[in-house]
């Protein structure tokens, strides 16, 4: 073969490979206009929270608020980490219906208690002070009730990926009425290692 056409093949392979390695990276960190990690399966809505709890409830899901910020190195890694992970995605995409807010966002958001507040002002009525912080709410609110009455459960900032995954299944299967999240988890860890789940490595 003519060394030329050894080069041109070689060339045409390097730039075939690099730009599927540029596409592999941009695909684990897409970046929207306010700075957040985006996924193509969130949860697109008018904020309306009574309207997106319905509508979780109606496709047989669970409503989960995810509040993030630019520059939070832990929310990097629960997009590029766990969220990567195929076991933990597809759960949650087939489970949840995940609506990702802004700790400083002013998008306005209506509560359910009909009251219409911007991102961060809804993040300080939560209590929510760092990210990532998911809030997950029972899948019936009353008209009328508050955060307070709403909420089931909170993941304050990142677990691990197997804790990670737990935590979302604690609240699918509404072990939160019987047992504490730790309490839980040090049973299902328990299980899955008697399982010969390397939980490390999960």
């Amino acid at each position: 073969m003519p060394v030329m056409r050894m080069i041109g093949r070689f060339l045409g392979g390097l730039v075939l490979w690099l730009a599927t390695l540029s596409g592999a990276a941009w695909a684990e960190t897409r970046i929207g206009g306010n700075g957040l990690h985006e996924q193509d399966w969130f949860l697109q809505s008018f904020l309306d929270l009574r309207e997106d709890l319905a509508e979780a409830r109606a496709a047989g899901k669970r409503l989960a608020v995810v509040f993030e910020q630019r520059g939070c190195i832990y929310c990097t890694q629960m997009h590029e980490k766990h969220l990567e992970k195929a076991a933990i995605r597809d759960y949650l995409k087939a489970n949840f219906a995940v609506l990702q807010l802004d700790l400083y966002g002013s998008r306005q958001v209506t509560d359910f208690d009909g009251k219409e507040i911007e991102e961060r002002a809804l993040a300080r009525r939560l209590g929510v002070t760092s990210t990532p912080t998911v809030v997950f709410f029972h899948d019936q609110v009353a008209s009328g009730q508050g955060w307070r009455e709403a909420e089931a459960a909170r993941m304050r900032g990142l677990l691990k990926p197997f804790e990670f995954l737990a935590m979302f299944r604690y609240v699918r299967q509404r072990a939160y009425a019987t047992a504490e999240f730790p309490a839980w988890l040090k049973a299902e860890i328990a299980q899955a290692r008697a399982s010969g789940v390397d939980i490390e490595a999960f």
